[in-house]
């Protein structure tokens, strides 16, 4: 597995994976509606390109297809961290975590980790702040809102 800077050529693929992961690995704690609501199929890949490209932006290889990606924008907000769902416990999102927590040298990173991604993000060290439920096309879902402090390098 490598790790390497997201590139526009990406991010369809991301997309994809994006799809598919909350489809299969989030299904255990949504429901179908909100499973919809949250990932609809239909991403404005320019949108998501741009916001990709202003971030910090990462993707894991493995035989030449993305099994995860990651951004973190410049304040410490971790935005997305997706896994494949056949690279699930498999290292991937450690090695994209701690990647991104290196952008924040000495400073304080936030995520809005889903239920099923809470337990991840306690295990690498970071502190319940509040339980939040967030609305999308009028369906809510339940997440986390997280804080990490991390060492100056």
């Amino acid at each position: 597995m490598i790790i390497r800077e997201y590139r526009p050529s990406d991010c369809r693929e991301i997309a994809e994976l994006f799809y598919n992961t909350v489809h299969t690995v989030n299904a255990a704690d949504y429901s179908k509606p909100q499973l919809n609501a949250w990932a609809t199929g239909k991403v404005d890949l320019e949108k998501w390109n741009s916001s990709f490209q202003e971030h910090n932006s990462f993707v894991v290889i493995e035989d030449e297809i993305i099994v995860g990606f990651g951004d973190i924008d410049k304040t410490g907000y971790l935005d997305r961290l997706y896994v494949h769902r056949d690279y699930q416990g498999k290292g991937v999102g450690r090695m994209l975590c701690a990647k991104l927590e290196q952008m924040v040298p000495g400073g304080k990173i936030t995520v809005h980790a889903s239920i099923t991604a809470k337990p991840f993000f306690e295990k690498r060290g970071y502190k319940l702040i509040k339980k939040q439920e967030v609305e999308r096309q009028g369906i809510f879902l339940t997440n986390f809102i997280m804080e990490k402090q991390v060492e100056k390098l």
